[in-house]
């Protein structure tokens, strides 16, 4: 085959350091499109990027080029430079070091991006611990509680 096709979405999570609430929401769609400005920069396709104050999610489209760690790393590195950059008030802002990625299929995109749209009307009856939980636990990955929130 001469060329080389794919359709790589993924579902990304991840939150404030401790997850402290520094995103309010008089800044907050600034840093979503921040986070998709950095996605196109890089070949990434943001698809909806959303969430409150201690954590985000981001639809994206990454070329297979692209390691998903790498993906992470340059939208948490450039988005928390920028932050500190642009808001002075949040010189001690940080990502927590880890993060959730999850493989979309093409067919549960349309949910996906809904479900992410709609992050503050969610956390009204939903915690955050507890829709982290039932993300891996759907996607059957295991955890050590101890681990999951430092």
């Amino acid at each position: 085959m001469a060329n080389t096709y794919t359709s790589l979405h993924y579902h990304l999570i991840f939150t404030t350091k401790n997850r402290e609430r520094w995103i309010s929401q008089e800044i907050e769609q600034r840093i979503w499109e921040y986070l998709g400005g950095i996605a196109r920069q890089n070949d990434m396709k943001a698809l909806q990027v959303g969430g409150i104050e201690d954590h985000v999610h981001l639809v994206v489209g990454i070329p297979a080029t692209l390691a998903v760690s790498k993906a992470l790393q340059l939208l948490k590195g450039g988005s928390c430079k920028w932050i500190h950059d642009t808001f002075p008030n949040l010189a001690h802002f940080a990502w927590q070091d880890g993060y959730a990625a999850f493989t979309v299929s093409r067919s549960q995109l349309p949910e996906v991006i809904n479900y992410v749209a709609h992050q503050r009307e969610h956390h009204r009856t939903r915690p955050f611990q507890e829709e982290y939980r039932t993300f891996l636990e759907k996607h059957g990955i295991e955890y050590d509680e101890r681990y999951v929130w430092g």
